[in-house]
């Protein structure tokens, strides 16, 4: 049988609240539980002393018989200081994979090359450029071209009435 110090949810739609319980790790979460030994309240104020009642005493003894606590009961047990919580991510298991390790080479690779061209530039004697001179525009706009309509649909229709 192994032990969980866990939460059980109680309280109403959208107004939980929870008791810190000692339960065998088959059974469901609201269900059967072998101590209550506190409760949480997350609608109360963190500051406040009423958020929560752990009752240390059981819970170093529940610890002393191998009960194993949940994530979230690790937290309230880390801030008791009854139980020290282990750090999540774990640096050295998170190493980059091959495709991030290619992308890093790559940066690295382009910063290299950027700082090489930078200096040579920078060691390069500055050539003088003629400049060719600019022509000054005026601010007058040039006239708009005058868009002739088509005239000879309707010169065709006079011949043919003159025709007729």
């Amino acid at each position: 049988m192994t032990l969980r110090i866990r939460l059980a949810r109680g309280g109403t739609k959208k107004r939980p609240h929870y008791r810190v319980v000692i339960a065998d790790s088959r059974s469901p979460r609201d269900g059967r539980f072998i101590e209550r030994v506190g409760y949480h309240n997350p609608l109360v104020p963190k500051d406040h002393p009423e958020r929560i009642n752990l009752n240390v005493e059981r819970i170093k003894y529940w610890l002393s018989k191998g009960a194993q606590p949940s994530d979230r009961v690790m937290r309230f047990l880390d801030d008791a200081d009854i139980m020290k919580r282990p750090a999540r991510n774990n640096p050295e298991k998170a190493k980059p994979k091959a495709k991030a390790l290619e992308r890093i080479e790559t940066k690295k690779q382009a910063a290299e090359e950027a700082a090489a061209a930078a200096e040579e530039a920078a060691a390069a004697p500055e050539e003088v450029v003629e400049e060719a001179p600019v022509e000054e525009t005026s601010t007058e706009e040039a006239p708009a071209e005058e868009v002739v309509a088509e005239e000879a649909p309707a010169e065709a229709a006079e011949e043919e009435k003159a025709d007729g």
